[in-house]
This record gives structure tokens, C-alpha cells and sequence, in this order.
């Protein structure tokens, strides 16, 4: 009997890029997560069908319980082929998205506070190495933000010099091809530019066309660019009254669009309808005069009133429909930065999740947002510790769409 294809998830999250591999048809072997709220997220969403993963394959500060702890990773090769029937070298892949603090278009808003030597978090992705050396998986998924590629050392440093440092670490794992590609989300069905970094290695028993004029030659699949208009999203679930209660729970509308289908689907392969429990559709109290400006932008392409600009960045009205360049946009782990295009509001979590192409059974646990000092720390004080509320934990996220491209195209080079 054919065994069932396994993965590990490092820093996982709250579960987007497991989600697209799962599927695919993978299967979570083990979880990590730092975060509490993004891990209870992930777990929850999974306790029915993974409940092993709750009650054993799981960890939160990757040193403390895998790659410094004595044993730790022997006792997991050891679980697995108990458990899982796999043996070391058998592990489908090792997928992981060390943390940005730093290298993304928030951290480098705050520029050096610190140098981003001194900064822990940044030399995660030296633990990931230890575990792919460990388990030796047939495939490893490396993804990030983009900003990584330009990030310096310290401010005296030479723009890339991260990111060399990152790509030599990995190229330097024996038996590996690894090859890397900077992506657009939007080319692989997702609603958002988003670019990305993803690097793949496959380990060299699997032989595949090492093809430079395809992404990461060829370790990635080829652009779909099958992405849906913000309309096909989120039509069905406006309400008319959200003023009222500031808080939807039940779907005001039947789906029309495909992808509404698509996300309205639940587990057991039926469609959310009309009046069925809707969650995560929250809704901000903006003041009168934010409400005001938010209709402003609306009724004028965007455009915001000298005398409604604050010195905080601007926020932009996601339209309709993307033009033809496609879409413009990122989902940041900030509610605030888009304007919804009919009503004179900040996205919902549902709607974010949605952006992010997160089905709508999908629930995420914290808080809903949170304050930009106790989202991001404060490095100048050593304090690493962050809140990860629901918009930040949707925003680091991978799309959904993107990892079930990424995990069609894995289970296509090692089968």
C-alpha cells in the first residue's frame, strides 16, 4: 500500500501554507509555532482530522523543544516510524518561513533600531537547516519576504548580504538541488501582488528538468495568473446593516461567484447558504470623521482631502475589479491599510482571511488587533516578545492558493 505523503511545518503560523499542502494531499507530521495564539489557530482547525498533532507533534520555541534539546530530534525520527510508518530519509518535505522581523516592509519602516545581526529571530533559518540535515525529507519549501534580498547586517552593510548568507547556508545541505525564484503571489491565483521569495531544494535521488527558463529551474510551477477580482470575493458577504450591530454572523447572501463557492465550501463538502453561521465578520467603529473620509476615497478613485491626510502612510479603497496589470495589493498584518470599495470601512477578518484565500471554516484564536508597539516589540529595549492578533496572524501568512501550487508541483518532482 502506497504510504501517505508527510510533511513538517517550521514556524508555521496560523496554518496557510500547511492548508494548501493538506490540500494537495499531504499530511502534517509535525508543527511549530512560537506564538500561542497563531499555534492555537493552527491546531484548532486541524483537531479533527491531525489530533496527533495537539497531543505529541508539536513545539513552540524551535530551539527549546527540537534543535538544542538533547535528543529531541532522534526521539522525532523515532516517533514518526512508530507512528507514521516513515523512516528517516522518508519524510515527504520540510517546509518553513523563518521569521521577517527585520527584512519586511514594516521592520524596515523602523530601519535600525537595532542591527539586524543583534536581532535573534534573523538566524532562524539556521535551525530549519538542522532539521532538514536531521530528517533528510526528500524536498525542503524555504519562503520569505521579499525585502530579504536587499536586507544588510547593519546599516554600514552591503545591500543582499543576508540573503547570501541565507542562500549559501542552504546550497551548502548535501544532496540537495536548491534553486530559488522570486514570486508574485497574483501569478499563482492569489488576490494580492505580494512578492515572495520561495526556494526549493529536492534532494538529488529525484531527478527532475533542471530548466532555466522555468521559476526556480523548474523547481516551481509555472504561473497561472487565474486570480479573482476583489467583487468575486466579498460580494456575498456585505450587509447592508453592518452599522447597526458592527458585527455580522450569519451570510447575508447565497454565493454567486465560483470562488465564493469555493471558500463557502466546509469540510464535509457542503456550501455554506444563505443564514448560515458566518464567523470572523467583525467590523471596526470608525469615528464619524474617518467614516467620512473613507467615503470620500471611495466616491473619488482614492483620493484622500488635504485636510483628512495624517502623517500615518495612506490607506487605499481596494476596487472592484483589478485593472490590467492585475492586483497592486499586500495584506499586511495592519487592518487599517485598505478601504473596503462600497462601504466606508477597514476590512474584516474574514474578508482579510479571504484575501488570503483561507476558506471560511477557517477560525483564527486572540485577539482581533492589537497596538503597533505590542504587535512589533521594541528592539531597542531587547523586548522580542510580540502579540500575533488575528489580521497579524492572516498577514504573515502564505496564501492558501499559492502553497496548493507549490504542493502540486512538490508531489509531482518525488512521486
Amino acid at each position: 500500500m502506497k504510504k501517505a505523503n508527510y510533511f513538517v511545518d517550521l514556524f508555521a503560523g496560523c496554518g496557510g501554507l500547511s492548508l494548501g499542502l493538506e490540500n494537495t494531499g499531504f499530511f502534517p507530521a509535525y508543527v511549530n509555532e512560537l506564538d500561542p495564539d497563531a499555534m492555537e489557530s493552527y491546531l484548532k482547525n486541524r483537531d479533527d482530522k491531525f489530533p496527533l498533532l495537539r497531543k505529541k507533534y508539536n513545539s513552540f520555541d524551535i530551539q527549546e523543544n527540537l534543535t538544542v534539546k538533547k535528543n529531541a530530534l532522534g526521539e522525532l525520527v523515532s516517533g514518526f516510524e512508530k507512528d507514521y510508518g516513515i523512516k528517516k530519509g522518508e519524510l515527504d518535505l520540510v517546509v518553513g518561513g523563518p521569521p521577517c522581523q527585520g527584512y519586511s516592509a514594516l521592520g524596515m519602516r523602523r530601519a535600525f533600531v537595532v542591527d539586524k545581526k543583534d536581532i535573534p529571530s534573523n538566524y532562524l533559518y539556521k535551525d530549519m537547516i538542522k532539521v532538514i540535515n536531521t530528517l533528510e525529507p526528500k524536498a525542503f519549501v524555504f519562503e520569505n519576504v521579499a525585502g530579504l534580498m536587499r536586507g544588510r547586517w547593519t546599516p554600514d552593510g552591503k545591500p543582499g548580504e543576508i540573503w547570501k548568507d541565507v542562500e549559501m547556508a542552504f546550497k551548502k545541505i548535501e544532496r540537495y538541488n536548491v534553486h530559488f525564484e522570486l514570486i508574485h503571489a497574483k501569478s499563482y491565483g492569489v488576490p494580492q501582488n505580494r512578492p515572495r521569495i520561495i526556494m526549493i531544494g529536492l534532494r538529488s535521488d529525484f531527478g527532475y528538468e533542471n530548466d532555466n527558463n522555468l521559476p526556480a529551474n523548474g523547481l516551481l510551477p509555472e504561473p497561472t495568473n487565474d486570480f479573482p477580482d476583489p467583487v468575486e470575493l466579498f460580494d456575498d458577504i456585505i450587509d447592508d446593516d453592518y452599522r447597526k450591530t458592527l458585527k455580522t454572523t450569519k451570510y447575508p447572501h447565497d454565493a454567486t461567484s465560483e470562488i465564493q463557492k469555493k471558500l463557502r465550501t466546509k469540510k464535509d463538502g457542503t456550501v455554506y447558504k444563505k443564514g448560515d453561521r458566518l464567523t470572523e465578520h467583525e467590523y471596526s467603529s470608525h469615528a464619524e470623521k474617518i467614516v467620512k473620509k473613507f467615503q470620500h476615497m471611495i466616491d473619488n478613485n482614492g483620493e484622500i482631502p488635504e485636510e483628512m491626510k495624517t502623517k500615518k502612510f495612506a490607506q487605499r479603497v481596494i476596487p472592484k475589479k483589478w485593472n490590467s496589470s492585475g492586483p497592486n495589493i499586500t495584506a499586511t498584518s495592519l487592518p487599517d491599510d485598505f478601504v473596503h470599495y462600497s462601504q466606508p470601512r477597514s476590512l474584516t477578518v474574514r474578508e482579510w482571511a479571504r484575501l488570503q484565500m483561507f476558506p471560511d471554516w477557517y477560525e483564527f484564536s486572540g485577539k482581533r488587533t492589537t497596538g503597533g508597539r505590542r504587535r512589533a516589540g521594541d528592539p531597542s529595549r531587547e523586548d522580542w516578545t510580540r502579540e500575533t492578533p488575528k489580521y497579524t496572524q492572516i498577514g504573515n501568512a502564505v496564501p492558501v492558493k499559492l502553497a496548493e501550487e507549490i504542493g502540486r508541483h512538490m508531489k509531482s518532482l518525488i512521486s
